[in-house]
């Protein structure tokens, strides 16, 4: 554990991602004068680091262990060494700047010259980088100008820089047909899956456990459902996704069910992108894909994570490389000419060599998009209790570099990919991102309508968030409880939560 003491309440969020970006295998703690800790190993912990802000300055204080220095005795003696560094940032040498911004290049550069190691987003925190490139374009400014404030604030490699600045110009693009003020986006939440994956965090409840309760949360579903295609009957319906959990975790007909009330309910005349994430191969069958076809599904995900075998077996997906490959071609059989395929970089044990396997094996497929996630160690997951529990091992093997990422980026170019959306997460293998490819016109247009949050994205179904878009940056959110059964017993409620955001 690592222990960071504050003299005051500021800023924390953004202190505890930097120095977990700089110390991934260790758990960060951030406390204040006004944390409350029950933990009694975390008030007995000495501090690791100490921030003391002042009117004037701000000082930042590293305390460890030199070890492995010699004496000198003719006999080498390895002995340990307690030091102190200390930071020091007088504010009035950048008098008139972003103060919270000043103190993140300050934090993040004291952290580069403690460990002597830079990150790729340098002090960017947040999940959606190419937000501000996108915003710079909107207001004007060249990539020129863009490219020097990424560096100049925020510290971001060139590289980086080039690839948000990328993105951020083909997303304009790609939404410029979308209906931002009188339309919206709908996402549909089936939260059940057939085994729940080692580092998954999502709301998933095992479908073999829950079969008697699915008639049950179809129902429920359907009431929002009705709710929402009465209040937003005069607003345009632009992208469909329905997402998870799996969704093909449902029978074929529990599928048609679903997909019939959604055509008969909304719209769908405007409906640019309508998305059913297929997601695993052992969820997939031709009747399943034939009724998602017949609806008018245009583009579906089939999820390897991995085309390793054994690490689809550590990570509890119990599926074949072979039922992957099948589940693709019968997906091109039923006529789906969009097909997108995720994997993971940094999945335990994998290396160069896996990821050039994983990414050769896709390629000989040829999807229509690659979606590339670097690991994130969620906190709710099973990778992160295994962590928890003392398995360094497992925080180890956990392997993502400058080399798998280009590997994958190769890919992707040779398949006639591009970039089009990007974003990160917390506690993420290398401290990378999450990036989308596709090939021209095959893009996810909800994908980034879910990152770069410029329209309205009503979710239904449990664990689902409500996303309201008011425009100059005013977004308010609703969620639904995460449990299936609270969700159905308590779906006036949800509805309720619903109304009192969308119909103020």
């Amino acid at each position: 554990m690592l222990i960071l003491r504050a003299n005051k309440a500021q800023f924390e969020y953004d202190i505890h991602s930097l120095i977990k970006a700089f110390y991934p295998n260790e758990e960060v703690r951030v406390l204040t004068p006004e944390s409350v800790i029950k933990d009694r190993k975390i008030l007995e912990h000495p501090a690791d680091m100490e921030l003391v802000f002042g009117e004037d300055k701000v000082v930042f204080k590293v305390a460890g262990i030199d070890s492995g220095k010699e004496t000198g005795c003719t006999e080498a003696i390895e002995y340990s060494e307690i030091y102190e560094h200390v930071y020091t940032w007088h504010v009035e040498d950048e008098k008139g700047i972003d103060y919270k911004n000043a103190f993140k290049r300050f934090l993040y550069n004291s952290l580069c010259e403690e460990t002597g190691i830079s990150l790729p987003w340098g002090n960017l925190t947040g999940i959606r980088p190419t937000k501000i490139a996108m915003s710079m374009l909107e207001q004007g400014k060249s990539e020129g100008e863009i490219a020097e404030f990424l560096k100049r604030e925020h510290l971001v490699s060139a590289e980086k820089t080039s690839l948000g600045i990328d993105i951020a110009k083909r997303e304009m693009e790609i939404l410029k047909p979308l209906h931002y003020e009188n339309g919206y986006s709908l996402y549909i939440g089936i939260p059940f899956c057939p085994t729940t994956c080692l580092y998954c965090s999502f709301t998933s409840f095992p479908i073999s456990l829950w079969k008697e309760k699915i008639a049950d949360y179809l129902v429920a579903l359907e009431k929002e459902i009705d709710y929402i295609s009465d209040i937003y009957r005069h607003k345009t319906l632009d992208t469909v996704y329905i997402g998870g959990g799996t969704p093909t975790s449902l029978s074929a007909d529990e599928l048609d069910r679903l997909l019939t009330k959604l055509k008969v309910s909304f719209d769908f005349s405007t409906v640019q992108e309508f998305t059913v994430e297929a997601g695993r191969a052992d969820s997939i069958t031709k009747e399943k894909l034939s009724v998602l076809y017949r609806h008018g599904v245009t583009r579906i995900s089939v999820n390897p994570q991995t085309m390793n075998q054994e690490t689809l077996k550590l990570i509890g997906r119990q599926h074949t490389v072979e039922q992957v490959i099948d589940s693709f071609y019968m997906a091109r059989e039923v006529g789906f000419d969009n097909i997108n395929m995720d994997i993971i970089l940094g999945l335990p044990g994998e290396k160069e060599e896996d990821v050039k396997e994983t990414i050769n094996a896709i390629e000989a497929l040829s999807p229509d998009s690659l979606t590339v996630h670097s690991l994130a160690v969620k906190r709710a997951s099973a990778l992160a209790q295994l962590i928890r529990e003392g398995s360094g091992s497992v925080m180890d093997s956990l392997h993502n570099t400058d080399e798998t990422m280009r590997i994958a980026k190769e890919g992707a170019q040779r398949m006639g990919m591009f970039p089009y959306y990007l974003y990160r997460q917390k506690n993420m293998a290398g401290n990378f991102e999450n990036v989308g490819y596709a090939k021209e016109g095959k893009y996810g247009i909800y994908n980034i309508l879910i990152m770069e949050e410029v329209q309205t994205i009503v979710a239904l179904g449990a664990g689902t968030v409500t996303k309201r878009v008011y425009g100059g940056g005013r977004i308010e959110r609703c969620d639904t409880v995460k449990d299936v059964s609270l969700y159905i017993e308590r779906i006036e409620e949800m509805i309720e939560r619903k109304h009192e955001l969308l119909c103020d």
